[in-house]
């Protein structure tokens, strides 16, 4: 991808992503670190996390790695305290990873991958923040990323859809607890053709069919939104909290 000149709003803070070595999650980190942060990158495979750090770091980016399950109570710490113990303190947490088990309708949901959405969807990103909240700035920020899915489940995603509707009332919440030193904003992405997605671009039909859902005729990129990301976790978001921002090329989500 070509290098592109982006502001410094995040030099000198240090900003934690999760499940971002690929997809949406290194997009953001990638944006982020343009912009001069301080990027901790996560997820579940230390091959994975070597090789984006080593990407990141061919883009002149600052990038630390650290290998973290969000539903492993000691990952989640263990991420918490290499950041802090690296740089001492957390200016934005960006809270990204995210299941989704199953195709079943809701009532045809087995117990177990009920537990496993609400718990690395809602969960582990209540009990992440948990851990940060301490070591969090004043004039800090969070950005959870929910989905358009959570204004309008899908019928295939459902479930996934209920547990991203959980995020935009805990956006609401967590901005009320955290204030006024930490900001808590959503950002729910439309379909955004991943490895995570990759049931859109599968079917040549099913991509166009997704296409014509949106005002702008086009499926977003992780680009689209990194940039709203960035926004929402910068200093120019600092009379923004407690809002979701969706980012869906205008799909209907609500009035």
């Amino acid at each position: 991808m070509e290098k592109k000149n982006f502001g410094k709003r995040f030099e000198g803070k240090v900003a934690i992503v999760t499940a971002s070595t690929q997809g949406i999650g290194f997009a953001i980190a990638r944006r982020l670190g343009d912009e001069g942060a301080f990027v901790v990158i996560s997820s579940r495979k230390q091959k994975n996390v070597d090789e984006a750090v080593e990407k990141l770091k061919a883009q002149g980016i600052q990038v630390f790695g650290v290998v973290c399950h969000v539903a492993n109570a000691e990952k989640r710490k263990n991420l918490i305290q290499k950041t802090v113990q690296k740089y001492g303190k957390i200016d934005v947490v960006v809270s990204n990873a995210a299941v989704n088990p199953s195709t079943e309708s809701i009532l045809e949901t087995q117990e177990s991958v009920l537990d496993k959405l609400w718990e690395v969807n809602v969960k582990a990103c209540i009990l992440l923040l948990k851990d940060a909240a301490p070591h969090m700035q004043k004039g800090s920020s969070v950005v959870l990323i929910s989905s358009i899915t959570g204004y309008n489940p899908y019928p295939s995603l459902a479930m996934y859809g209920v547990t991203k509707t959980a995020l935009l009332g805990l956006t609401k919440a967590l901005a009320a607890e955290m204030a006024p030193d930490t900001r808590v904003n959503c950002i729910a992405p439309g379909f955004v053709p991943t490895h995570f997605a990759d049931f859109i671009t599968r079917n040549e039909a099913i991509r166009k069919s997704f296409e014509e859902t949106t005002l702008l005729k086009r499926l977003g990129t992780t680009e689209d939104v990194a940039s709203a990301t960035a926004f929402l976790a910068s200093d120019d978001a600092s009379y923004v909290t407690g809002e979701t921002l969706v980012v869906a090329g205008g799909i209907p989500s609500r009035l």
